[in-house]
């Protein structure tokens, strides 16, 4: 009877500290970013490289010189943020983007910029190109 259980038992436990480990590698891989309330709240100001995601607010994109000046809102509070480096072709105001860099308590300094966008691509004369039926559509 004992002989039984052990044929479940090691192949289990073998089993869920493979699991375990996995886990414990998975989650230290994850990147998350903190909203403008977030930083404000529960973030102090530091060195540290961080991720912040929110909506861009229209009007506030100013360039100035190699430097890209932007504010950041999640509907509750907006962040000021100051980016040096590469601008994705598809950004624009008003829609969603996530930065990467640091806060000293009053401004996001950024130097990696990810925007968020849709699956839907349009040439210059504005048709949608159809992935699926390989065609272009007038929008």
């Amino acid at each position: 009877m004992i002989r039984r259980y052990w044929k479940f038992l090691l192949p289990a436990s073998v089993l869920l500290g493979i699991l375990v480990i996995l886990m414990i590698n998975l989650s230290s891989n994850l990147v998350y970013f903190h909203t403008p309330t977030e930083l404000y709240t529960e973030v102090a100001p530091s060195s540290d490289r961080l991720r912040l995601g929110g909506q861009v607010v229209a009007g506030t994109v100013e360039e100035s010189g190699e430097m890209l000046v932007l504010t950041v809102t999640d509907g509750r509070e907006a962040l000021p943020v100051e980016h040096t480096g590469v601008i994705p072709q598809l950004f624009a105001e008003g829609q969603g983007v996530i930065v990467e860099g640091t806060w000293d308590g009053e401004t996001f300094r950024s130097d990696t910029m990810l925007i968020r966008h849709d699956e839907q691509y349009r040439t210059e004369d504005n048709q949608i190109y159809d992935s699926v039926d390989h065609q272009l559509e007038e929008s």
